[in-house]
């Protein structure tokens, strides 16, 4: 060690050779650190949303490097478009099967798994388990139970009931309900874990003490229960309203929006007309439209919610 090595506060030996590292400044404040992320974050994803909205009052096609501004043509013809039409009713209707039936059976799984079960914790994880499953997986083991030579209809079979044999996706009226069927069933165990959650958190007591004042069970779970899962419920629909007006790999995998438009829905509509007809204008104003939607569903949720909290407080 040569005489030009220098110690530092601690004591350390430093070679002479390595350069002394600078010091971090100390008048930067702590959140000025997250500023880089926050603006990457904001850039590719809001910034460039915006801007993909422009698109929305043009013809582009996608290809040419120019687009020409057409006002609100691309939404007139939404409206006057039957399949476009009949794409946002599938939405609303979809969006409403879904929230309510996700709600109502994973409200009915979260009661039946907060009780004292060995086994409620294998039942949570097999009840959860198709929530991270991929969508477009298990909508095709779906299409492969709804065939017409499938499991569905072949129980159906040996139990007799061979009039009830349907082609599942390929009837207008049914395919509807079987795409919500898979639905349900993938999300119900998400519902479940939020409102189970929100049980857990219920006082004990509050609830021994309605039982001892002699309210039945059903009273118990009307008027001590679901007021005080309200939060829970809340956050719950919220989810679901957002998941349902945006559902599209399910659809498409299961029945590609058909047979004759049933199953066709804003999101796969956006899917087809800009990306298979090149129509990217008309394809951007249906998800601006989509977006709009989803926003407006979530801010009349939220402002009903707070108003009910209000009344009960």
């Amino acid at each position: 060690m040569t005489s030009q090595n220098s110690r530092n506060v601690l004591g350390v030996v430093r070679p002479s050779g390595e350069r002394k590292r600078p010091n971090p400044p100390r008048h930067v404040p702590p959140w000025a650190w997250a500023v880089p992320a926050v603006l990457l974050v904001f850039l590719a994803r809001y910034v460039a949303a915006v801007a993909g909205g422009w698109y929305a009052f043009t013809d582009w096609n996608g290809l040419t490097p120019t687009a020409n501004f057409t006002g609100l043509a691309n939404f007139r013809q939404i409206f006057t478009d039957e399949g476009a039409r009949g794409a946002l009713l599938n939405t609303v209707k979809f969006a409403a099967c879904f929230v309510v039936l996700t709600n109502l059976v994973g409200l009915f799984l979260a009661v039946a798994l907060n009780q004292h079960l060995k086994t409620r914790y294998l039942l949570r994880t097999v009840f959860f388990a198709p929530v991270v499953m991929s969508q477009l997986a298990t909508a095709f083991i779906w299409r492969f139970l709804f065939d017409y030579s499938g499991p569905v209809n072949g129980v159906l079979g040996a139990l007799g009931l061979e009039s009830l044999k349907k082609t599942w996706l390929a009837n207008p009226t049914w395919s509807f309900w079987a795409v919500v069927v898979v639905l349900v069933w993938q999300f119900s165990g998400l519902a479940m874990v939020i409102l189970l959650a929100g049980l857990q958190g219920i006082p004990q007591e509050v609830e021994e003490a309605a039982e001892i004042d002699g309210a039945s069970s059903w009273q118990r779970l009307v008027r001590v229960t679901l007021p005080l899962l309200a939060p829970a419920l809340a956050i719950s629909i919220q989810l679901s309203v957002i998941s349902g007006l945006a559902i599209f790999d399910t659809v498409m995998a299961l029945t590609n929006g058909g047979p004759l438009g049933a199953t066709e829905t804003l999101a796969t509509q956006v899917y087809k007309q800009t990306f298979v007809f090149g129509r990217y204008g008309y394809g951007t104003a249906l998800a601006l439209l989509l977006t709009i939607l989803i926003v407006a569903a979530a801010l009349i949720q939220q402002l009903t919610t707070r108003a009910t909290e209000r009344r009960n407080a």
